[in-house]
């Protein structure tokens, strides 16, 4: 199955539109980030080059995504990273062993199909019953790059000089189709690299541009 994500310019001209599509959504986001004792959502003004215009960054299918989960959590709790073929019971095991510090994870601890990442910076991702009854636990764009610079030497990627990111998707796809294949790559860790270069373009793009990252 396909999962989008997706950039959301956090500009005035879209934030302050009285038409603002996510305006429900960053009152939940505000909510849970004060109750944390940290600021809200950032709005920023107009420049030229940004506008309000909300558009893909990357795609891949779910299987990929938890494939990359699996292996930063392997990472994190010290135990050794190894390729296969298929996620099995194996990945549900280990997120119950160690679902303390799954909790703990940016990357491993966030819906699917729904949810998002802001650029704010904060430890751990925040949690309140409004934000599990829709989008998830609420991730900080910040805490979601060091992650992915964490796992990336484990995937045979340098995170300082990572290989071309992938094209986004040209149009949305939905749940139950097939994502489009990633780039020719003979690495074992293929699955996982494809995922790691998409979520890396999405998080660096949300702090040099002041985004929001949303899945779909």
């Amino acid at each position: 199955m396909a999962c989008d994500l997706w950039l959301v310019p956090l500009v005035d001209v879209l934030c302050h539109s009285p038409d603002n599509p996510f305006a429900e959504e960053i009152a939940v986001y505000d909510k849970a980030l004060g109750e944390a004792g940290l600021p809200p959502v950032p709005v920023f003004g107009y420049m030229p080059g940004l506008s309000g215009d909300v558009a893909p960054v990357a795609g891949f299918d779910y299987d990929a995504l938890h494939f990359l989960r699996r292996a930063h959590l392997l990472n994190l709790c010290g135990l050794s990273v190894t390729p296969v073929d298929e996620l099995g019971g194996d990945y549900e095991q280990l997120l119950e062993m160690f679902e303390a510090t799954a909790q703990q994870s940016h990357l491993v601890w966030h819906y699917d199909h729904a949810g998002a990442y802001v650029p704010v910076d904060f430890a751990h991702p925040l949690t309140n019953d409004e934000l599990l009854d829709g989008g998830g636990p609420l991730g900080s764009s910040h805490g979601l790059l060091r992650e992915l610079r964490a796992v990336a030497p484990v995937l045979g990627i340098d995170p300082d000089n990572p290989p071309e990111t992938p094209a986004a998707p040209d149009r949305p796809t939905t749940l139950d189709e097939r994502a489009v294949p990633g780039p020719a790559d003979d690495s074992p860790f293929a699955r996982e690299r494809h995922v790691w270069l998409g979520l890396h373009a999405a998080a660096t793009r949300s702090l040099g541009q002041g985004s929001m990252i949303v899945f779909s």
